[in-house]
């Protein structure tokens, strides 16, 4: 075998990457995705000045805090296993947010939303790192990455206005479920189980430690 093709990522990883792609494009778009929707929701749940100010920021906080702590659980409990446990929590949680009745509430669950996902973004840098082992593949898989948060800011206004619409203002936060079903389904078929940390005396395959 020539060393040109030693390590490079076929279908799978793709199709892998494809499957990571949801979730990022769901984190970028829940930073922006309020922003047409808020007047309607204001209306609705009549926040203080101060509420508004935590909808609004609650979850890029809760991002930025957590990033570093959920990178390094995720090297514990391994990368597949902290994206599927965050994807599941951030789907409930945006259920809880669509149907919030108090500001209090939907700042709460935006902050707990901005916590799930803190597990998302480590979790899916550390598994396309992980696929792609060709230094030419790998930069173009962060670059999709990259791009699929940069739609997903881009587009969450629209999405909000087009949900609000059609639908009320929390309807936009129900995107994540069918995300998540997704995800939930194809992640142990195409993204490989690795990341955990080997601990002192275990043994490693290929694709899992033990």
């Amino acid at each position: 075998m020539s060393t040109s093709t030693v390590g490079r990522a076929g279908l799978r990883e793709w199709a892998g990457l494809g499957v990571l792609s949801l979730p990022t494009v769901l984190l970028g778009l829940d930073v922006t995705v309020l922003y047409l929707a808020f007047p309607s929701l204001a209306e609705d749940l009549r926040p203080s000045g101060t509420e508004a100010l935590w909808i609004m920021d609650a979850y890029g906080f809760l991002i930025a805090g957590f990033l570093i702590t959920m990178g390094t659980l995720g090297d514990r409990v391994g990368r597949r296993r902290l994206l599927m446990i965050g994807i599941a929590a951030f789907a409930a949680v945006s259920v809880v947010a669509a149907y919030a009745n108090s500001a209090e509430l939907l700042i709460a669950a935006r902050g707990a939303l901005g916590i799930a996902s803190a597990t998302l973004m480590p979790s899916t840098l550390a598994l396309i790192s992980n696929m792609f082992a060709d230094p030419r593949q790998r930069s173009l898989a962060f670059g999709v990455w990259a791009t699929s948060f940069a739609i997903g800011m881009a587009f969450g206004p629209v999405v909000g206005g087009a949900m609000l619409a059609r639908f009320w203002w929390g309807s936009a936060f129900l995107l994540a479920v069918p995300v998540a079903v997704v995800l939930l389904m194809a992640a142990p078929v195409l993204i490989p189980s690795t990341g955990r940390r080997v601990a002192a005396g275990s043994t490693c395959s290929a694709s899992r430690c033990h």
